[in-house]
């Protein structure tokens, strides 16, 4: 997987990376992932193809919610919103999973 810095992403490797259907990575965000995020995902869109965004562990941590109380309603509202989310995005041409403790995004080509 070839790994970007942030700084790469205003230049012409997005889009190469993109248009050859790639799965790369982009490191070195300090502190600017949703900026990252937002760029990859306009490019991507900008290109006719779809993606869906979503922060690596979630389901995990939806999960683990579910158990008891206050967080227990909590757990199981925010597992609907992860279904929900996957049925609007269903099939998409690339995934982009945020790593906010890493600070780095991972774009993956799905089809």
């Amino acid at each position: 997987m070839k790994r970007i810095q942030y700084e790469e992403l205003s230049t012409s490797t997005l889009t190469q990376l993109i248009n050859r259907k790639e799965t790369f990575e982009v490191i070195g965000l300090g502190g600017r992932l949703m900026s990252a995020v937002n760029m990859v995902e306009n490019k991507i869109e900008a290109n006719g193809m779809t993606c869906r965004v979503y922060t690596a562990g979630r389901i995990a941590t939806a999960a683990w919610s579910l158990f008891g109380g206050i967080t227990g309603a909590v757990g199981a509202l925010s597992a609907a919103s992860i279904a929900l989310h996957n049925i609007a995005t269903f099939n998409p041409d690339y995934e982009i999973e945020k790593y906010p403790i890493d600070n780095r995004i991972v774009v993956k080509f799905k089809k």
